[in-house]
């Protein structure tokens, strides 16, 4: 049995991009956001808050982040019996909320996004658009 794991993770350059994107992205909305970039580990590789986000969006695009690197899905798929019970039991560090993605390369999940600082339709709408645009190769 091997004694150490190899794990493939999101760049800071690909973190930045999907930050800036996701900010962009709010801005043509008219929504000012918060986006958080974690890896798998759930550790912050990246973040930003647009000017005019509210302040609890820092918080909640972390949560999103956090839970759908740790699910391995997009935020918004839990039932009653896990949407309350989950954030309860990890101090808000995991929520239901929709606006969170993983960030997969070649079916590897490295990293996630949170977007929040919208409702939760234009937060996922964020979300998805900057997965979109991380999967487009940049020339």
């Amino acid at each position: 049995m091997p004694n150490t794991l190899q794990q493939t993770l999101i760049t800071i350059e690909a973190a930045m991009i999907a930050v800036h994107a996701a900010i962009e992205e709010g801005h043509r909305l008219g929504v000012p956001v918060s986006a958080a970039i974690v890896d798998p580990s759930l550790t912050l590789v990246a973040f930003g808050k647009a000017d005019g986000a509210t302040p609890h969006s820092v918080d909640t695009s972390r949560a999103k982040a956090n839970t759908a690197a740790s699910t391995r899905r997009p935020t918004g798929w839990m039932g009653n019996d896990l949407a309350i019970p989950i954030p309860l039991a990890t101090s808000g560090r995991l929520t239901n909320i929709r606006g969170g993605a993983p960030i997969a390369i070649d079916a590897v999940v490295v990293g996630a996004i949170g977007v929040a600082g919208g409702t939760p339709e234009q937060d996922e709408t964020i979300a998805a658009a900057v997965i979109e645009r991380l999967a487009t190769p940049q020339a």
